[in-house]
């Protein structure tokens, strides 16, 4: 993949990598999303979705409060979703390339988030003096300044993990030995464990939230029966 083939899935990763934390924080960087839309991006939105799934089963176990260290879902679902979407329909081997292509962006993505977090703390440093006598303009030059170097953040992981992992995933897709159901089985297993421990250890940590759980569930399968 070139660098023309893959602006389209930077913007698109900038924009979801800017809501993880930034702005707006509508949630359409969890990776059901972002992995749909990438792969409506190459023109099979249902490869993305199928991946995007997989992603939010371990993005679960993801908590990021606070100043913790965590992968960064959007840009690197979009990453997933887009290699998976590319490869013909069925191919052995796909979706457990992909899946792991994603799962080095976000943990690389993760570390780029870190190290603009202290880039920006060096410049509040700069400006501490003015934004305490009040000044409007420097508050608002701070906030404008890390979004934007946000938004390039997302756009530069997105492009890299295209241009790098579209080589590994073609190279693993030719290798592989199995059929594509076992492959997708073992996946989807080892995502559902790993949703189960996330949920396992909410249900144990926050009061009542499992009744919730349940309502939600409930509620859920009665309207699909309806519809």
């Amino acid at each position: 993949m070139n660098l023309l083939q893959a602006l389209p899935i930077a913007m698109l990763g900038a924009v979801l990598g800017l809501d993880v934390v930034s702005f707006p924080q509508a949630m359409v960087s969890r990776p059901i999303v972002a992995a749909t839309l990438a792969g409506a991006f190459i023109g099979h939105p249902e490869a993305g979705l199928l991946i995007g799934v997989v992603l939010e089963l371990i993005a679960l176990d993801t908590l990021p409060f606070g100043a913790s260290r965590y992968p960064e879902w959007g840009s690197a679902a979009v990453v997933g979703g887009a290699l998976f979407a590319a490869q013909p329909p069925g191919m052995p081997g796909a979706l457990p390339a992909s899946l792991l292509a994603a799962l080095l962006t976000a943990s690389i993505s993760g570390w780029s988030m870190v190290v603009l977090r202290r880039f920006i703390a060096t410049r509040l440093e700069r400006t501490r003096d003015s934004i305490e006598a009040g000044s409007r303009n420097a508050l608002f030059s701070l906030h404008l300044s890390g979004m934007t170097m946000d938004l390039l953040r997302g756009a530069l992981v997105t492009t890299l993990g295209m241009m790098v992992f579209s080589s590994l995933v073609r190279a693993i897709v030719a290798i592989w030995g199995s059929d594509s159901a076992p492959s997708r089985a073992v996946v989807v297993v080892v995502a559902a464990i790993v949703a189960g421990g996330a949920l396992w250890k909410v249900f144990h940590s926050v009061p009542h939230v499992l009744w919730f759980f349940l309502g939600g569930l409930i509620a859920s399968i009665v309207l699909m029966a309806a519809i």
